[in-house]
Parts: structure tokens; sequence; C-alpha cells
């Protein structure tokens, strides 16, 4: 097998309890930005963006996370929580929709494939270059606070990328499913 595949095949989620310093610099987030730019995207509408959590905004996102948590009713023990995960990761990625809606040729569900296909993109970049990550969402995601924190006009708050090196080896669990579970040929 070729290095690229092996990577690819490599790749795997690591939660924030488990990077640690360094996180990735500007050079590393400007190729990683770079492999999200050749992912598929009819019509070339780059219908994602990213905005770079590290340093002191880390913890500026962690009471942002503390208080999107007690606006979802969290008991103080969940705010705290919420607050160090936000707070955790070396370098944290917000990733944004922009979808043109009313665009003449591309529908929005093209739209969201190129964002999918940029963030697999940016995660495997992330992995060759020995970063460990993760996507993370769930219902934060619809927090209006957050949203305004993060959102532009027409934006959507897809999600979070924690992102450091690895503190531990990834785990051996088995596959999601078999490839022949997932594919088939056509009659």
């Amino acid at each position: 097998m070729n290095t690229v595949l092996d990577s690819l095949l490599s790749r795997h989620s690591l939660g924030a309890k488990h990077l640690v310093e360094p996180g990735p610099d500007d050079a590393a987030l400007d190729l990683m930005t770079q492999a999200a730019l050749h992912a598929p995207d009819h019509g070339e509408l780059v219908p994602y963006r990213f905005v770079v959590v590290r340093g002191a905004a880390r913890a500026r996102l962690g009471a942002a996370f503390a208080e999107a948590a007690r606006r979802a009713g969290k008991d103080e023990a969940g705010v705290a929580m919420d607050a160090e995960r936000a707070a955790r990761p070396p370098v944290t990625v917000a990733v944004l929709a922009r979808l043109d809606l009313g665009h003449p040729q591309v529908p929005a569900h093209e739209q969201w494939i190129a964002v999918g296909g940029a963030l697999a993109n940016f995660l495997n970049a992330a992995h060759a270059l020995g970063f460990g990550g993760k996507m993370l969402s769930g219902a934060k995601v619809r927090d209006p606070g957050l949203q305004a924190a993060f959102c532009g006009p027409g934006e959507t708050l897809v999600g979070w990328i924690a992102l450091g090196t690895p503190a531990r080896a990834p785990s051996t669990r088995a596959a999601k499913a078999e490839p022949r579970q997932v594919w088939r040929a056509w009659p």
C-alpha cells in the first residue's frame, strides 16, 4: 500500500482529553485548509469557513460553553465539564457552513457534501501532519449565544474540531462495518 492510503486507513478520532501541546501552528493550519480546499466542491463555492481558537481565546471559549450549558439547564457540574472540554484542546476550530440556498446550479445538498468533504480533508491532513483530532457537535451548535459568537449572516455552526498532539496511541477497536456491508454492485 502507499503512504497516502496508509494514512487514511490509520486516521481515527481522538478526544480532547487525549490531546496535548503543541497544537498546529499557522503553517500546519494553512496546509490543513489547503487540503480542505481540494475537496469536491461543485461550482467552487467554498461553502464553509474555519475559525481558529487558541491561546487566551481558549478560556473565552470555555466561558462561552459554560454559558451555553447554563442556558441548556445543566447543573454546575455539567457547566464545569463543558467549560473544561472547550478549553482543554490546544487548538479548536469552529466549522461554519455558508450555503447559497438560491444558487441556480448547485443545490443545498451538494454544498453540504462539499462542507463534509472539506472537513474530512482537514482532519486527514491534521492526521498526516501528526496531530490528533475529533469533530464535536451536539446541541451546542444550536445554542443562540454560540451561534452569535461564531456565525456571520447566513452561516450555520456545524461544530468544532479539537486538535493537538496525541497523548495516547489509537484504540484497537474493530472497524464500524465491513466494506461489503457498505457498498454493493448495482444490478
